[in-house]
C-alpha cells in the first residue's frame, strides 16, 4: 500500500474565532483509494507558508511510503536536514501526517484507532471547556469575577465537570515576570468567586501561559491553595523544567504542562524531574497519535495523568478523542465548549458529546470525516498567526 496523494487546507476559523483564527488540515490518499486526514497546530509561520511546507515533506518523504509503517516514517521526516531534535514546525508536520496514516490504516482495516493502541477501557471521556466570552459581554470574562461565575454556573448546567480560565492577564514576549499585587488579588478573587459559585460540583483549571516567574508562580500558588484547583497551568515558561519542578514542590495544586512541548523526549525530562504531575500534549504538535501514546505510557509509570491540549480544529480532536479512550491514565479532555458551531460545521458528522462527556465514535479511523465542500468556502486571507503573544513588557 502507498500514499499518492497529499492536500492542504488552511482553513479561516469565523469570528469568535474559539480555536484559533485558522486551522490546517493535511489529507493524504492511499492507492487504494482510501483517505486519512490530519491536522496540524500552530507552526510559527504564516498558514500558507506551512502548508508549503507540509507539501514539500509530503513530496520528499511521504508520496510513495506505506502508511502503515508509521514508525519508520517517523524516524525518516524526524531525522531530515540533520535535525533529530523537537523543532515545533517539522513536529507540527509530522503530527499531520501521522495523524493521516493513523485514519487510513483504521479504515483499512475497518476499526477505530483506539483498537490498534491498545483497546478501549473509557466508555466515555470527562471534558472541559474555558470560560469562553459573548457577543454581548460587557465585561471582561476573563477579568470580572462576578460574570466568570456567571459562566461558570451556566457551563456547570449544561453539564461540564471542570472550568478553565486564565485571570492573570496577557501573556507577553518579555516573560516572565513577577505579578504585581493587583493581578494576584484579581487571580484569587476570581477563583474564589467561581468556586463560590460552583461549589464542589466543577474542578477550576487555573491556565496561565507561562507569564510567572518561579517565585510569583509559587506566591500565586499560596493564594490559592485553599480553593482547591485541580491544576495550575504552565506556571512558569517551558523551557526550564528545574525552574517548573521547584514550583511543582512548593504547592499541593498538581502542575499541569505540555502545550509548547513535543516528543517523548521533553516530556521525559518533566517526568523525570517531577515538574508536572498532569501532561498536556497536543497532538498536532507533539509529534502523532503513537508519540503521544509513548509519552502517556511514561507518564503512567510516573503515575501522572494525561489531559491533552486542544486549541484547534476537530481533526485533532478527534485524534485526542482516540488517545483518551485507549489510555489507562486519562484524567480530561480539552473541549471548546460543546464541540458544537465551527467545528461541528466543517464535520459531515459532530463529535459526539453528552451531559460534560464526549463518547468515543465506533467508526474507523478517528471517527471523524472533514466536509471539504464546507471547508473550502472558508479560505484564510489573513495575516496573523494562529496565536500571537504582546510584544511589549506587561
Amino acid at each position: 500500500m502507498k500514499i499518492t496523494d497529499a492536500k492542504t487546507y488552511v482553513v479561516g476559523n469565523p469570528p469568535p474565532h474559539f480555536g484559533g483564527r485558522y486551522w490546517i488540515f493535511l489529507k493524504l490518499t492511499a492507492d487504494s483509494g482510501v483517505e486519512g486526514f490530519g491536522e496540524a497546530y500552530s507552526v510559527p509561520f504564516h498558514p500558507h507558508v506551512a502548508a508549503k511546507m507540509i507539501a514539500d515533506v509530503c513530496e520528499r518523504h511521504v508520496i510513495g511510503f506505506d502508511p502503515f509503517k508509521i514508525e519508520r516514517l517517523w524516524r525518516i521526516i524526524f531525522s531530515s536536514g540533520y535535525s533529530q531534535r523537537p523543532d515545533l514546525s517539522i513536529m507540527a508536520i509530522i503530527s499531520a501526517v501521522e495523524m493521516a496514516c493513523w485514519d487510513i490504516i483504521g479504515k483499512e482495516l475497518n476499526k477505530p484507532v483506539y483498537e490498534l493502541l491498545g483497546g478501549q477501557i473509557h466508555e466515555k471521556l470527562r471534558s472541559y471547556t474555558y470560560l469562553y466570552p459573548k457577543e454581548n459581554d460587557e465585561s471582561d470574562v476573563y477579568r470580572d469575577p462576578e460574570l466568570a461565575a456567571e459562566r461558570a454556573a451556566e457551563y456547570v448546567r449544561q453539564g461540564f465537570t471542570a472550568v478553565k480560565f486564565d485571570p492573570v492577564g496577557p501573556y507577553t514576549a518579555f516573560d516572565p515576570r513577577q505579578l504585581s499585587l493587583e493581578a494576584l488579588e484579581r487571580s484569587e478573587k476570581y477563583v474564589k468567586s467561581v468556586r463560590e459559585a460552583v461549589g464542589s460540583k466543577c474542578d477550576l483549571l487555573f491556565g496561565t501561559h507561562g507569564q510567572m516567574t518561579t517565585s510569583s508562580a509559587i506566591r500565586l500558588a499560596r493564594r490559592l491553595e485553599k480553593y482547591d484547583p485541580l491544576w495550575l497551568e504552565e506556571p512558569v515558561p517551558p523551557d526550564n523544567v528545574d525552574e517548573m519542578a521547584r514550583v511543582a514542590s512548593s504547592t499541593s495544586i498538581p502542575v499541569a504542562t505540555g502545550e509548547r512541548l513535543a516528543t517523548k523526549y521533553e516530556f521525559a525530562r518533566l517526568l523525570n524531574k517531577q515538574a508536572a504531575s498532569i501532561l498536556q500534549m497536543a497532538l498536532g504538535r507533539v509529534g502523532g497519535i503513537l508519540e503521544a501514546k509513548k509519552i502517556a505510557g511514561m507518564a503512567e509509570a510516573h503515575y501522572a495523568q494525561i489531559a491533552p491540549h486542544l486549541y484547534c480544529g476537530p481533526i485533532e480532536g478527534a485524534a485526542n478523542i482516540q488517545l483518551d479512550t485507549c489510555s489507562p491514565n486519562f484524567l480530561i479532555q480539552e473541549s471548546i465548549q460543546k464541540w458544537d458551531g465551527f467545528s461541528a460545521q466543517v464535520l459531515k458528522e459532530p463529535i459526539q458529546w453528552e451531559d460534560g462527556y464526549i463518547i468515543p465514535p465506533t467508526k474507523p479511523g478517528l471517527g471523524v470525516e472533514l466536509n471539504e465542500d464546507e471547508i473550502v468556502k472558508y479560505p484564510y486571507s489573513g495575516d496573523k498567526l494562529h496565536l500571537e503573544m504582546l510584544d511589549r513588557p506587561v
